[in-house]
């Protein structure tokens, strides 16, 4: 089969053949349909994300595809079940095994792009909202990176659960996307957040994946009692937090990060999974996705990621 391998960290990946895998007694082994590129692809190239593999190993955290084989210690699926996985790496090929409890059933209606574009991104924001920051109806809610993977789900399900979203993003184009999803004010990048931001009221929750200089804007345009979110640093600077600025506002910096979660708290991630799944058959969420891209074009796929130049996912089709 074909796989998209890192063989050294610092340079290009290759497309190779390798050998067909076999599952081990807890995994699946999927045909896999569409495979969701994310920013943390990007640092396993680097070799700098949190659970970077031993090398050399196929990047690509989600996928969706067929079940071909189950392990002999697999209990809740089958052959020819339908699946998204969350496996945090083997992505980028067109087979791949996981663990079957990283694996959720998706249904007949679901695209298998629709299907891995949805746990990562999806999954980020509805449990660091609703699980973590406890958003409530009637709060605003400010996204920074509101076109990006994460930020546009942050702003879907912001509005979903009932919060006044701002959404902050780098040009037109991409702020008209964060309002066709829901984004209720749009502030651009090259403007003052903080002013911006506190001249609205200022913000109850914020989910910030840029960090450096637009974390500090957003951290102090927040309202006393207020909940931040450090999703991620796109923006490569990871910001400092003054502790005594959270005394003296009784502010809450929650960290969250969904592959941590995943092991640590497996029920929140399957519920919310199941939510999520729900909520798209029942069309009250759409996967924006920008770009769908061929095996042979993953170099393409992440060159989007880095220059920023996609909008919502990035999905690959072996």
């Amino acid at each position: 089969m074909q796989a998209y391998r890192i063989k050294s960290f610092g340079e290009s990946p290759i497309l190779e053949e390798i050998a067909s895998p076999a599952p081990a007694p807890h995994q699946i082994k999927v045909r896999i349909r569409a495979c969701g590129l994310n920013f943390a692809d990007l640092l396993l190239q680097k070799g700098t994300y949190q659970d970077t593999p031993d090398l050399p190993f196929t990047p690509g955290l989600e996928i969706a595809g067929e079940i071909l084989d189950c392990g002999a210690e697999v209990g809740d699926f089958s052959p020819g079940d339908r699946v998204a996985v969350f496996g945090g790496h083997g992505g980028l090929a067109e087979e791949g095994v996981f663990d079957a409890n990283r694996a959720v059933k998706i249904p007949d209606d679901m695209g298998f792009n629709d299907a891995a574009a949805l746990l990562i991104a999806y999954g980020t924001s509805h449990i660091a909202l609703d699980h973590c920051a406890r958003l409530q109806p009637g709060e605003t809610l400010l996204v920074t990176g509101a076109a990006g993977g994460v930020g546009l789900t942050a702003v879907e399900i912001g509005k979903l659960m009932g919060a006044r979203v701002i959404a902050q993003a780098r040009s037109a184009e991409k702020l008209e996307v964060a309002r066709a999803a829901g984004a209720d004010i749009l502030i651009d990048a090259d403007q003052d957040l903080r002013q911006e931001v506190k001249a609205l009221g200022g913000a109850d929750v914020v989910y910030e994946a840029i960090g450096g200089e637009v974390w500090k804007a957003a951290f102090r345009a927040t309202n006393p009692g207020g909940r931040l979110l450090p999703i991620g640093f796109a923006g490569g600077e990871v910001p400092q937090i003054p502790a005594n600025h959270l005394l003296v506002k009784n502010l809450t910096v929650i960290g969250f990060y969904i592959g941590g979660y995943l092991k640590s708290h497996p029920q929140v991630t399957r519920r919310s999974f199941e939510t999520l799944i729900d909520w798209h058959s029942a069309g009250r969420i759409t996967p924006h996705i920008s770009h769908v891209l061929p095996l042979s074009r993953v170099a393409e796929g992440m060159e989007l990621l880095r220059s920023r130049a996609s909008t919502g996912k990035v999905v690959i089709t072996p």
